[in-house]
């Protein structure tokens, strides 16, 4: 038998002692863990560049500039919602200003600039929300894969110690310390996992609360300028 050392009980130790099921449980978790940070990373960056963006269009449309002029500098394809948006609000606009417009039809330009303006925002939330279901699965499987990989190390321990016929601590505690690295490395995997679907989906609620706040305002708008039209 093997004397215990500190070396014994190191990382990459435990994991070459253990049984060939929990390898598979660790190297899985490991591999859903690094999935979970490509995730994290890519909405960190994400979430950055739209608030960027979105400031500083924010900042254009406070200056008061004129919305046509603003939507013209966005080019033909924005790829940010905001404004996606403000062209779409002035298309429709656009399409019924040649047109007399009764009450009824105003009410129903309305309800066409709400509609594209929902249409945007529901896609570009569904957009920013996108791989968080990554992270909600890592999150809440990953302890239980892990314990199950402890569960399944412990047995196979035991099963060492009643052919040895030894239940000395030196037998013993790497067995156990084997099969409970399975549920340390699951927690590992799961509770950044955990932390980054929490705090994004706090951010992709705020920003569709920021999207439908811009929309109501763009709605407004143009009320305004029906009214003053009429």
């Amino acid at each position: 038998m093997d004397a215990v050392t500190p070396d014994t009980f190191n990382f990459l130790t435990l994991f070459l002692r253990a049984d060939w099921v929990v390898k598979l449980v660790m190297v899985g978790l490991a591999l859903a863990s690094l999935w979970s940070w490509t995730v994290i990373l890519d909405k960190s960056f994400r979430f950055a560049a739209l608030n960027r963006e979105a400031n500083r269009f924010e900042n254009e449309v406070g200056l008061g500039q004129s919305l046509e002029d603003i939507a013209a500098q966005a080019g033909e394809r924005p790829r940010h919602a905001l404004p996606r948006m403000l062209q779409a609000a002035l298309r429709e606009w656009r399409d019924s200003r040649a047109k007399p417009q009764s009450d009824s039809q105003t009410a129903f330009l309305i309800q066409r600039i709400d509609r594209a303006l929902d249409t945007i925002i529901a896609r570009e939330s569904a957009r920013v929300e996108d791989g968080l279901g990554v992270l909600a699965i890592v999150a809440t499987a990953s302890p239980f894969v892990g314990l199950f990989g402890t569960v399944w190390g412990i047995m196979h321990a035991f099963q060492a110690i009643a052919v040895q016929k030894n239940t000395n601590l030196t037998v013993v505690a790497p067995a156990i310390a084997e099969a409970l690295f399975a549920t340390a490395v699951g927690l590992i995997a799961a509770i950044p996992a955990y932390i980054a679907f929490n705090a994004f989906s706090t951010k992709a609620g705020k920003y569709a609360a920021r999207l439908e706040g811009f929309a109501d305002d763009l709605s407004h708008a143009i009320q305004r300028r029906l009214a003053e039209r009429g």
